[in-house]
């Protein structure tokens, strides 16, 4: 992973919220937001939280005296994702590092991560914090992208990528969002930080946007894709984000488009 990999920040996370949230993270959240209510928790931290697709849902699903901290790195993700929630007494957003998280021992029930531990720079170091900040009995659940053959739209993106750059491609997708899912190494690695027990369930959902248009946007331009682009093409977003456009319409349609998606999500206990 890169240093810019984790940065979402000017026009990203409003295009990111636009066309990456309903195709590809809206599916997931709500499966994330239920196994995260079945726990009956009191009190969750949720981790690389985005613009808060999994915080809304959470909230409606919780009791009304639980607590939720939501936190990113981010603070632009964060402020988009406070603008949406609106007035809640039940949740709080807060800017923080995963790999140093500002909260005392053994303070939450459940800590939630939907796409976001790739982004991690060290995970080991990530799932000790998290294994330090839940009380004994607690539960770790988070979300990691499967390879990108087994997700259909960024399988398309990385074709177009790969012929049109094919000294240099691209390798941002590749390298993170879908860069880390070997569940045996994960596994190991929780058990490494201190969990008791650690299982991974491979699910799958169908990704959903409105025009191909939409998608190729949400992958050039509402991601750091964008700047691994422009440091191959100058001036040449806008031509990338169409020749995806036209790839993702022809295999397809022009839309609505749809095609498969999978992810592994992990459950892990102090």
């Amino acid at each position: 992973m890169t240093g810019t990999d984790k940065v979402f920040a000017g026009a990203i996370p409003t295009l990111y919220q636009k066309h990456m949230v309903p195709m590809l993270f809206e599916p997931y959240a709500e499966e994330m937001a239920k196994r995260t209510a079945s726990l009956d928790p009191r009190k969750v931290l949720e981790i690389a939280a985005g613009t808060g697709v999994v915080t809304r849902v959470l909230a409606t699903l919780l009791a009304p005296s639980a607590r939720i901290i939501a936190t990113d790195l981010n603070q632009p993700m964060l402020d988009l994702a406070a603008g949406l929630q609106g007035a809640s007494e039940q949740v709080t957003f807060r800017q923080a590092d995963a790999l140093a998280l500002p909260f005392e021992d053994d303070s939450f029930d459940v800590v939630v991560c939907q796409f976001g531990v790739m982004f991690f720079a060290d995970k080991l170091e990530s799932y000790r914090e998290v294994r330090r900040v839940l009380k004994d009995g607690g539960v770790y659940l988070f979300a990691v992208w499967d390879q990108i053959s087994a997700n259909a739209f960024v399988t398309v993106a990385t074709q177009v990528l790969t012929e049109r750059y094919p000294e240099d491609p691209p390798r941002f997708m590749e390298r993170t969002p879908h860069g880390y899912y070997d569940t045996q190494a994960i596994i190991a690695a929780l058990l490494e930080a201190g969990f008791t027990t650690a299982v991974a369930e491979t699910v799958t959902k169908i990704a959903r946007a409105t025009t191909a248009g939409s998608g190729a946007i949400g992958y050039c331009q509402g991601t750091p894709l964008a700047g691994e682009i422009l440091a191959r093409e100058p001036g040449g977003l806008q031509a990338v984000t169409e020749a995806i456009e036209s790839a993702l319409a022809a295999r397809f349609g022009p839309g609505p488009i749809e095609g498969g998606i999978s992810a592994q999500i992990i459950t892990a206990k102090k």
